[in-house]
């Protein structure tokens, strides 16, 4: 105690040189966010300009206003309804299907005794987080082609379609690959999160309802699901925020770009590869900015709605 109050009647600088070390480390992620974070924010400014790149980062501002002609013709594309409702389509399904399975898994391998075993599983689930999404393409053309691809084969060999389905050139197959590659993808990774607040509840809690004679489902139910609670809300709304990027089922531009072909076009072209289609191939990237800006507002907006009905219903939130 006598140490806190000579610290308090220091002057600021002093502090700051006491905790020199502190202040390194807390400066670096600072200068991090300006750098990478902050700074680029000033190119924003092209989604309102009539930019083009051989002005240079000056012609960022020189350039002449075409002010919101840019968000005006995305909504006004031909293909537009389409984009949307693939990009909606495949961040809910996502949602709907990935958040609750790395809950499931952590509370599953929570019960499981054998500390060997549940290493195991748990080293197995979260490898193929580290897995390039390029490298999880490659498996699903090995596995899901249609001359010796084995989920076919196994198809034919027990009657279950007569001819090979096409599965990577089809519109109708593609949301369904989207949501399976990404749960087996991101599930081990998310539920290391949730296992730890798991490990955060309080041991004598179980005792005491072991006591009482409760259940092992039970005491998931009444104790292990409310003790990490808090944990599930802020990671839904982060999910929801992020939730036209891919949010916990990994991310639906690599997906899209990696796996959509004419075939499947119709369900796999969303917004993200339309501004990298728009932006680099055609070099269009005032109007790129423009679309990505409207997305990132989108979301924005989507983590404070999320954020302000997670506290009126559950009493948890971000702030």
């Amino acid at each position: 105690m006598k140490k806190k109050a000579a610290l308090n009647e220091k002057s600021l600088l002093e502090r700051l040189w006491i905790q020199k070390g502190m202040q390194a480390f807390a400066l670096a992620g600072i200068a991090y966010l300006l750098v990478f974070n902050v700074t680029p924010m000033a190119g924003l400014i092209i989604s309102f300009k009539h930019y083009r790149l051989e002005t240079g980062l000056w012609g960022m501002f020189t350039s002449p206003w075409a002010g919101f002609s840019h968000f005006i013709e995305f909504f006004s594309e031909y293909n537009f309804p389409m984009l949307l409702r693939n990009t909606v389509m495949i961040s809910l399904l996502k949602l709907i299907f990935t958040f609750p399975v790395p809950i499931i898994f952590a509370i599953a391998l929570n019960e499981v005794h054998s500390v060997k075993i549940r290493r195991i599983v748990q080293t197995a689930s979260y490898l193929p987080y580290f897995i390039s999404w390029v490298v999880v393409s490659g498996f699903c053309v090995l596995f899901l082609n249609t001359r010796n691809g084995m989920i076919n084969s196994l198809l034919l060999r027990f009657g279950a379609v007569e001819k090979p389905v096409n599965f990577l050139a089809s519109a109708g197959t593609y949301w369904a690959i989207a949501v399976i590659t990404g749960i087996w993808k991101e599930m081990g990774w998310w539920a290391i999160l949730f296992l730890a607040a798991i490990a955060g509840i309080d041991p004598e809690l179980y005792e005491a309802a072991i006591i009482d004679g409760a259940g092992r489902f039970k005491r998931i139910l009444y104790i292990t699901i409310p003790g990490i609670l808090p944990t599930i809300m802020v990671v839904l709304i982060l999910s929801i925020g992020n939730l036209f990027g891919g949010s916990m089922g990994g991310s639906n531009f690599d997906q899209s770009f990696l796996l959509g072909n004419a075939g499947n076009n119709a369900a796999s072209d969303i917004i993200q590869t339309y501004v990298f289609r728009i932006g680099l191939s055609q070099g269009r990237y005032d109007y790129a900015a423009a679309v990505g800006l409207l997305q990132s507002i989108v979301s924005v907006i989507l983590i404070f709605i999320s954020n302000n009905l997670s506290k009126r219903l559950t009493g948890n939130g971000l702030y």
